[in-house]
């Protein structure tokens, strides 16, 4: 006998896992499908049995009964970064807590580039001929509404977005509210003069915490310094931009996020200038790392692990009862380290042409508005 059919032969079938806890096979169906009662103790018997025969479920086979093959699609665009990778952690911790597979098509482009949209296309196409149950899509871009043409009338699909749209529904993370209450710390501080440093212009997220430094610092009566692009998420964007920076013009910075906020302190370092000594700076996402930057950052957490959950959960919501939902905005929380403090009184920076050092000059004692570290 060929070994392929001896192998076949000794694999344990639903009915041995029956016979061995005493169960009928209907019964360890719905164990394993979800779709019925079974009792505690039904379930010890029926996952001891499973345990001593070494039982897998068929999931060919599953699939044909439901006309599901418990499978997601998942698709993101851009360069990776520390948002991307987490959200992909969370959405295959989602996946394997449900039995579900999550297909991955990324495309390391903006949506802007040459080709991107097209490539974009024909990774939806090739996700939907996996025959996939659902797709998240992660395009937070501002020009990527025609990418949802006729996917959803076939297929439920998720977004990760802070735009509702009625054919899909729609998670996303609070930019907005992240970008506003990181300028409303800065100025609880003292800070009146408040540099934003912002992500790139064609994601929503950029655009989104950019609009709420603005009204923040409008609803605080203080003058709106000019906010600087950044063609990336990444540290160079912020370097860039701390070599440009006037220390004169600024006691406080904003970055749309954590690498950018490093990037900014290295390069100000550089020049001779240190956090939060001669100036306070905030960051957005709660990189890992950033209780470890020199200092440690203050930084507005975004939850991507709750963002993966619960965006799974509609997903597949959707997909089992038909349920749908309206947009779910998910708050950031604002973690206080030491890389702000209350303002010092007056003071005044200049900068050596020889060599490049910082003198840092106060007009009254430190700590006069006392220290948030």
């Amino acid at each position: 006998m060929p070994r392929s059919t001896a192998a076949a032969r000794d694999r344990p079938s639903m009915a041995d896992v029956g016979r061995l806890a005493d169960v009928s096979a209907q019964t360890v169906s719905r164990y394993f499908t979800g779709t019925g009662y079974v009792s505690a103790t039904t379930r010890t018997r029926i996952e001891a049995a499973v345990a001593e025969l070494g039982y897998r479920p068929n999931h060919v086979a599953r699939a044909f009964r439901v006309n599901r093959t418990f499978t997601i699609g998942v698709m993101t665009m851009g360069t990776m970064n520390y948002g991307i990778t987490a959200l992909y952690s969370a959405l295959s911790a989602a996946a394997r807590a449900t039995d579900y597979s999550i297909v991955i098509g990324h495309i390391d482009a903006d949506i802007d580039e040459p080709g991107a949209l097209e490539e974009a296309r024909r990774v939806l196409d090739n996700l939907q001929s996996l025959q996939v149950d659902g797709i998240l899509l992660a395009t937070q871009y501002r020009d990527a509404d025609e990418l949802f043409e006729g996917i959803s009338e076939r297929l439920p699909v998720v977004t990760f977005s802070g735009r509702p749209r009625p054919t899909a529904d729609t998670v996303a993370l609070d930019s907005y509210r992240a970008g506003r209450e990181a300028t409303e710390h800065l100025i609880s501080l003292g800070h009146t003069r408040i540099l934003h440093v912002g992500g790139p212009p064609s994601r929503n997220e950029a655009v989104e915490r950019e609009r709420g430094f603005v009204d923040a610092v409008l609803a605080a009566g203080l003058p709106a310094l000019p906010s600087v692009p950044g063609a990336s998420w990444g540290a160079e964007t912020g370097h860039r931009a701390g070599k440009a920076a006037d220390p004169a013009q600024f006691s406080a910075v904003f970055a749309a996020d954590d690498s950018i906020a490093l990037g900014f302190m290295s390069a100000m370092r550089s020049r001779g200038f240190e956090s939060p000594r001669d100036y306070s700076i905030i960051g957005v996402d709660d990189m890992p790392e950033a209780a470890f930057y020199s200092p440690p950052l203050t930084t507005m957490r975004m939850d991507f692990d709750e963002l993966g959950t619960v965006a799974f959960d509609m997903l597949r919501r959707h997909i089992e009862k038909q349920e749908r939902f309206e947009l779910k905005v998910l708050p950031p929380t604002l973690i206080v380290r030491g890389s702000t403090r209350a303002v010092r009184a007056s003071p005044v920076r200049s900068e050596c042409s020889d060599a490049g050092q910082a003198v840092t000059a106060d007009a009254e004692a430190e700590g006069a508005h006392g220290d948030s570290r």
